[in-house]
């Protein structure tokens, strides 16, 4: 009985991490190869940012430069730092196959992101119950979750819809540096599905 219940609690997504929790730590490589901790960033507001190259959702926010907006502006605060995170699995849309490609996929993007982390395994997305990309989780100087789910509020593939949205990472930063708490907290995520 043991053996098929925990199974099932995970598949029921029970252990999933919301806001107030403790942002697991994980070490990934990044596009110079280097070794990357969470931890290293323990002091900043560290936003993490599930992509895929391929995926349309991930497109629009990049071919429009709002992600690349939306990555400056924030970075344009202080102590924060941008972690883009890639979990497709090898032979899955967006993989991205070794350090120099994850490289050129910055460079291609024009992206603002310190670092593209390399998690083909899938590990960290699964501890972030990571489903879609794009998806943000934001978290605190203390290690603690403060928002997760969607990058904005209108679920579509469509550029236009971009400046009708609210978008969470700049609400939710200015909240977290006026004071106040994150409204709303936890969205439901939108985009193409994880590529596991």
């Amino acid at each position: 009985m043991k053996k098929i219940l925990i199974p099932l609690l995970f598949s029921l997504n029970i252990f999933a991490i919301s806001p107030g929790d403790r942002a697991p730590n994980f070490t990934l490589t990044n596009q110079e190869s280097q070794s990357i901790s969470l931890e290293d960033f323990r002091g900043n507001y560290v936003i993490l940012e599930w992509y895929n190259f391929g995926c349309p959702y991930v497109r629009k926010h990049y071919d429009s430069k709002n992600m690349q907006e939306t990555q400056l502006e924030a970075l344009s605060k202080e102590n924060v730092t941008w972690l883009s995170i890639t979990s497709s699995a090898k032979s899955k849309q967006g993989f991205i196959k070794s350090p120099k490609h994850a490289k050129e996929r910055l460079k291609y993007e024009r992206s603002n992101a310190q670092h593209l982390l390399n998690d083909s395994s899938g590990k960290v997305g699964k501890l972030y119950d990571a489903r879609t990309t794009p998806q943000i989780v934001i978290i605190n100087p203390a290690g603690t979750i403060e928002y997760i789910g969607a990058i904005d509020s209108i679920a579509s593939a469509d550029m236009q819809d971009i400046k009708k949205a609210t978008n969470y990472v700049k609400s939710s930063l200015s909240s977290l540096y006026s004071g106040k708490k994150v409204k709303p907290s936890k969205t439901r995520p939108y985009g193409c599905s994880v590529k596991y």
